[in-house]
């Protein structure tokens, strides 16, 4: 279930902080309530996703880009996702969550979002490629920043987003058909 009353006191919160530059941090505080938990007892990787999506969702309300993709009709996708888990959030613990645009090219938005325990460590990290859309498909993010009224270009990509997105254009789209080593399994199981 969608954490709604997580998203109202979020957004509460948002609207009375400071504003933020198109390339700032927002930065949130948390707890690993127990229904954010898996049968570990710990930090869901499904609800590590949704928490993030919260994240990027503040991000737009501290920015100002909500309200820019509310006068336009616009909507925000995400597009692809690269994310590391590296530390375990255990039940009740405490964790910070800071979200960023690190950058644009001509179709895609790309938002650094990392989760940080009490002790200094990242537990994990994602890397989302995200659009902006409108009902003919993906709005330049050119035109995204004219529409907000920034006067800005994008910051140099960080080779490691470039390595990501160069992997990303040799993944074939759509996927492979099915390999026939999955073509034998399924013969086998109808055959039972």
């Amino acid at each position: 279930m969608y954490p709604i009353v997580r998203l109202l006191k979020d957004a509460a919160l948002a609207s009375r902080q400071t504003r933020l530059g198109p390339l700032d941090t927002h930065v949130s505080r948390h707890h690993c309530w127990p229904w954010d938990l898996d049968i570990w007892l710990e930090l869901n990787n499904g609800r590590t996703l949704t928490l993030y999506d919260l994240g990027r969702t503040m991000l737009t309300l501290r920015t100002g880009l909500a309200g820019v993709l509310k006068r336009e009709g616009w909507a925000v996708a995400v597009a692809g996702a690269s994310v590391r888990y590296r530390r375990r959030i255990k039940a009740m613990e405490r964790f910070e969550m800071k979200s960023r645009a690190i950058g644009w090219d001509d179709r895609f938005i790309y938002v650094e979002q990392g989760m940080w325990k009490a002790n200094g460590e990242c537990a994990n990290h994602a890397l989302l490629r995200t659009v902006v859309t409108d009902k003919n498909g993906i709005v330049p993010p050119k035109r995204v920043i004219k529409a907000w009224g920034q006067d800005i270009q994008s910051p140099d990509l960080p080779e490691w987003v470039k390595a990501w997105c160069a992997a990303e254009d040799l993944r074939p789209w759509p996927p492979m058909a099915e390999s026939s080593a999955d073509k034998g399994d399924v013969a086998l199981a109808s055959a039972s």
